[in-house]
This record gives structure tokens, sequence and C-alpha cells, in this order.
């Protein structure tokens, strides 16, 4: 295992967390859209979500453990389900429940990172057509004014919503599986593309005339295209509405959020069309199929950086699907040189997120394990993962008052 010390110093004040989303851990978002699909009978899911691993009632021992570790933040998401599960009708509980977990992440010394829209809507939105829908953006803007009480000035950063151009290619992904698709990443719905583009920009202005003090950003999914020789073209033009187009929305946010898990080969069809290639012969892959790639870090951040224009980044998700914890070690000690060797090249990035905290619903399976801490499936305990204590090291270098105590 890599020693945390080896990895070059990183500056003080840097966010140091990880990730959750909240379908993916709480259990029984039965409102949602997700939640209709996975029991609507069609069978495109390999598996429910059902209890999740039931954070919505383990939450303190979630942040308990990464604060025990030495991280300084967590980034975690707000179910729009559970606040508006009917049209209008707005669940008081669940708006303190949120302010609680907001509270008790200040309490344990974790800047808490909200996500306001990660993948899952209330089903009533997606019926009425979801993002697609020309006033969308009026329902989203409704709820994060609902928010208001959980968006208190002790809150510094938002992401409106999470991987916008993934979300756009949902129809595809709900029917062929996350991890399998053969030809590659379907370009996303232009209306959903417009709409979700029309939302952020309608969120921005309301949380920054609303909540001043607030850094208002989104998320993107890097898929960090790189062409085969005689394929750069057809490269830029295939990432254009795939990537691009949600990085360029973000230019006038105060931080853009990189994803980034692997890299995306493109080469050339018969006809000259590009197309995704797949892992090169005898990579090793992850537990999705991706290909194991810790420096495609790196080119994510350089190119969100390019993109965007040279806005402030944060890195709101990096990880590894692995049931070898030595590897993900591995894989985040070379995700972290390569992303330090871009902010020496004078990228401005603010902080890194590991995804995920613990092992979930990875959106049809529990197969997939992201956590820096296990879980166990039938009673639900947490098992923190040598991982969680090693990333814990790095932070604790980074940030010397912190004490660990990692149970």
């Amino acid at each position: 295992m890599p020693d945390s010390s080896a990895i070059p110093a990183f500056p003080q004040g840097f966010l140091w967390g990880a990730s959750t989303s909240a379908h993916q851990i709480e259990g029984n978002n039965t409102a949602s859209d997700w939640w209709y699909t996975e029991h609507d009978g069609s069978g495109l899911l390999t598996e429910p979500s059902g209890d999740a691993v039931d954070s919505l009632h383990r939450w303190p021992e979630d942040m308990d453990l990464l604060a025990g570790a030495g991280f300084t933040d967590y980034r975690f998401s707000i179910e729009w389900a559970r606040v508006e599960p009917a049209e209008g009708a707005f669940s008081q509980a669940m708006l303190r429940f949120y302010r609680a977990m907001v509270d008790g992440a200040l309490e344990r010394g974790l800047r808490p990172l909200l996500t306001l829209h990660h993948f899952t809507s209330p089903l009533w939105f997606t019926a009425r057509g979801g993002w697609a829908a020309p006033d969308s953006a009026d329902y989203f803007t409704r709820y994060l004014a609902a928010l208001a009480p959980v968006l208190s000035d002790d809150v510094e950063y938002v992401c409106t919503i999470n991987e916008p151009n993934i979300l756009a290619v949902f129809s595809h992904l709900k029917s062929t599986g996350v991890a399998n698709l053969p030809h590659g990443m379907p370009e996303p719905d232009p209306a959903v593309a417009a709409g979700l583009i029309r939302a952020h920009h309608a969120a921005r202005a309301q949380l920054r005339e609303q909540h001043p003090r607030l850094k208002v950003g989104w998320s993107v999914a890097m898929l960090t295209y790189q062409p085969e020789p005689g394929a750069e073209v057809a490269a830029t033009a295939y990432a254009q509405p795939r990537q691009t187009v949600f990085l360029e929305a973000a230019r006038d946010d105060d931080w853009l959020g990189v994803q980034s898990y692997t890299r995306t080969r493109i080469g050339l069809d018969d006809h000259g069309q590009a197309i995704e290639l797949g892992p090169p012969a005898g990579a090793r892959c992850t537990l999705t199929g991706w290909e194991y790639y810790p420096d495609a870090l790196g080119h994510a951040v350089r190119d969100a950086h390019r993109i965007s224009g040279g806005i402030p980044l944060i890195v709101t998700e990096n990880g590894i699907a692995t049931d070898d914890d030595t590897l993900r070690v591995d894989y985040t000690a070379g995700a972290l040189q390569a992303l330090h060797a871009v902010m020496d090249e004078g990228v401005q990035v603010r902080g890194y997120f590991h995804w995920s905290l613990v092992d979930n619903y990875e959106w049809g399976s529990y197969t997939p394990t992201f956590g820096l801490v296990a879980v166990d499936r039938d009673t639900f305990g947490r098992r923190a993962k040598p991982s969680l204590t090693w990333l814990g090291g790095i932070t604790r270098g980074a940030n010397p008052d912190t004490v660990a105590s990692t149970t």
C-alpha cells in the first residue's frame, strides 16, 4: 500500500471529502421515478434499491466514520422526491431531516457540499414530462425555494444537478444498464439537455439572490475522450453533445464539479464516424467493466479547465469499483498524483471528494463496490476499509489539527 505521506502536499484549506447520493444510500425512496422503474415489472434493472444501506437512519454512523478518519468535508444529496412527494406538497419533516444532516456534519467538523438533484426525481415530475417539459425549471426552482431552511448561512457549496450529461441519456441507461453500453454513450436527448441547462441557470440565479454566500455549480461526468490517430476531429464532434455543452454551460458558475473514473477511447468506424473502442486488449478492468486508468483524473481536470474558461474546479467524484481494497488505494494514489500535477500547471482545484463513502446501490446492482466503508447487506453494520484510513492520512497531513479516531 502506498504511504500516504508520499502523496504531494495539497494546499491548506483544500476540501477533502467523500460523496454519496440519497437514493443510493437512504433506502425506500418510494416516491421517486427510479423506484418506479425498479418495480414496474419491466425487468430492466438487475436489483431494486430496497433498503439501500439504511442511511436514512444511520447517517450519523456514516459521518462519524468520515470525520473520525480525518476528513473535513462531506458531499451528500437532498432527495427531491422525499421533500415534495406529491406535486406542491412539501414535507416539513423531511426538510427538518436534511437540516439535521447539515447540523450533524457541522458538529463533526465536516463542511457539507449539498447536491440538490442526484439523478432521481419525484415520479409526478417525470410523469408530467420531466426535464423536457417547457416549465421544468419552474418546478425545480420552486423546490429549491422550499429548501431555504436547509440552505442557511453555514452551507457554502451547493451542486444544483449531478451529471446532467448522464441524466440526459437516462432513458438509454435504464434500458441497457450503466455498465453495459456496447455501442458507446448515446447522444443526450436534446430537449432534456436544454431543459437541464435552463433549470441550472435558473437555479443559479435564484440561489445567488436568496443565499448570497452560496457558491453554486454543477457536476459533469468527464468521459475523457481520447482520440486514436486520425480521429481527433470526429472525437471533438462526438464530445460536443455528450460533455462539452454542459461544461460550457458552467462558465458563469462559482465552481464546476469534475467526476472522473476512466477514459473513453475514440476511433473511426468504416464510414469515418466516431465510435467508442472500449478498453485496450489485455487492460485491467474494474467491476463496472471500465478500464483501470488513474491518470484519467488529470486529463479530465485539464479538459474541464479549458472548456469552462478556467473557473474553480472541485473533484466531486473519483473512485474505482473493486473488491480489492489495495487496488483502490493504488488507483487513488495515482489519481491524486495526476491531480497534483495538473494543479502545478496552474489549474485551480479546490477539493477532492472520493466516490463513495460507503458501498451502496449502483443504479441497478449492489455488485460494484466503490466504498471506503463496507456495509453488511443484512445487518447494515459498517466496517471501515484500510483505504478510509489511508486517504484520511492524506487529509490529516494537510490538516494537522484534525484528530483521527477511526472505528
